[in-house]
């Protein structure tokens, strides 16, 4: 299958503001699934609200476009009912960790199989521009326009606490290894997080002062490091990059094929 196989393009051009980084995990998630090539009979995307989520109008897959901070609980419901499905899930600051953080730590704790892809661009971007779990401390937004002072989360770590058995780090600059981490978490067994930094010029970067979009990709190339190099011992402030936790846990609808089999069994 070629990449347009996987495009709706009657739908476009595309809503997001010029300079956005989600057109960026767009093409390198169709050009990882192209790579990988992978039926798109077999995928299921599920989103929710947001500049994020808008993703799942452009891939021509299934797609299951829910309400704001649910796309993991009705991923859980399509991934248990249909186990042989690929279920990918974008999301941005809000469906992943503030009205969708309980949904988000749990399904990492049951390690299903879903890929989840967190567009971080620490804002609210599609309603104008709110300060969200993502924007960190000192930042301005519409809504904090004396600066923001709660702290923020750090995916990585908040998704190795909850059990997550794939977690990694890239930006919209690094495109080659954003492809091969998408990749990657789509082909790991279990739940998988792949946290994308992404560039908002029109809200965040503008309260923020950060200059265009490219200033804000030269900034992803320039403030991050891969995991473990000198420079991060130099400059603790660097933002690190690579994948965190890779590893093999029971997968939680394997698990739940067997309590069946234990329940037909006792029955008979």
């Amino acid at each position: 299958m070629g990449i347009k196989d996987y495009i709706r393009e009657r739908f476009f051009p595309h809503l997001w503001c010029p300079g956005c980084g989600h057109g960026t995990v767009l093409n390198c998630l169709l050009r990882a699934l192209e790579a990988m090539g992978v039926s798109k009979n077999d995928i299921v995307m599920v989103s929710g609200i947001g500049c994020s989520s808008r993703i799942s109008g452009y891939v021509d897959v299934h797609t299951l476009h829910t309400i704001h901070g649910r796309a993991l609980a009705f991923a859980t419901g399509v991934k248990l009912s249909r186990p042989e499905l690929n279920l990918i899930v974008p999301m941005g600051d809000g469906d992943a960790l503030a009205i969708g953080g309980n949904h988000f730590i749990h399904a990492a704790r049951r390690n299903i199989d879903i890929t989840t892809i967190i567009m971080n661009n620490r804002t609210y971007g599609m309603t104008g521009g709110q300060y969200s779990p993502l924007s960190g401390y000192g930042t301005s937004a519409t809504t904090a326009p004396y600066t923001n002072i709660d702290q923020g989360f750090d995916i990585m770590e908040l998704s190795r606490a909850a059990g997550a058995t794939f977690v990694a780090r890239t930006t919209t600059y690094h495109v080659q290894q954003l492809m091969d981490f998408i990749k990657k978490a789509f082909q790991h067994k279990g739940f998988s997080v792949l946290e994308v930094l992404s560039q908002c010029p029109t809200y965040f970067g503008r309260k923020n002062y950060l200059g265009s979009a490219v200033d804000m990709m030269n900034a992803f190339k320039t403030q991050t490091t891969p995991i473990g190099s000198k420079a991060k011992e130099e400059n603790p402030d660097l933002i690190e990059r690579g994948i965190f936790v890779q590893k093999q846990l029971p997968e939680y609808c394997s698990e739940y094929d067997k309590i069946i089999k234990k329940a037909k069994e006792r029955r008979a």
